[in-house]
């Protein structure tokens, strides 16, 4: 059993290493804006995936709450109010695709990235209207969290598909 516990958290703390890693490459090579969200978004997406699919929900959850506490100390979020919707939309791409993954992994892919989304977009909609930010700011923050999280999270189960059939088992 504790073989198993020391698999599952190295296996956690690598994953979360290089959810870090993927969200800080922006800072080390210069990509444009618009396909660093892509980009990054995909790698991020899929690790918080494969975590979910070989080490837990628990796991990915943990790694889906620190990916933005982190990204707010990068000034990737202007204000730390933006944490709680990110780790939001982490948690429910991460319970939703666990959920699906019972009937069909490519349906699970779907509604998990479908509803980050549809949480993400709304979930910054309504802080807008209690949080006051400059207009050219609150737009560019709008555009990243909606159709843009949709595609990043499905690329990102495309990938997830592709490297858990290559891992081996924690257990």
């Amino acid at each position: 059993m504790a073989v198993v516990n020391n698999r599952i958290f190295a296996r956690t703390a690598l994953l979360l290493a290089l959810t870090l890693l993927f969200q800080s490459l922006r800072f080390f090579i210069p990509i444009p804006t618009v396909f660093s969200t892509f980009i990054i978004g995909s790698l991020v997406n899929s690790c918080l995936l494969i975590a979910a699919e070989t080490v837990g929900w628990r796991s990915a959850c943990l790694i889906g709450v620190i990916a933005p506490v982190v990204a707010y100390f990068q000034q990737l979020l202007p204000l730390p109010i933006f944490i709680v919707p990110v780790a939001g939309g982490n948690f429910l791409l991460v319970i939703c695709y666990i959920a699906g993954l019972r009937l069909s992994r490519w349906l699970a892919i779907v509604a998990a990235a479908a509803a980050k989304a549809v949480f993400l977009y709304l979930g910054f909609v309504w802080l807008f209207t209690w949080v006051a930010i400059p207009s050219k700011i609150a737009a560019g923050l709008l555009f990243a969290m909606s159709w843009p999280q949709f595609i990043t999270a499905l690329v990102g189960g495309i990938l997830t598909a592709i490297v858990v059939r290559r891992l081996r088992p924690v257990n």
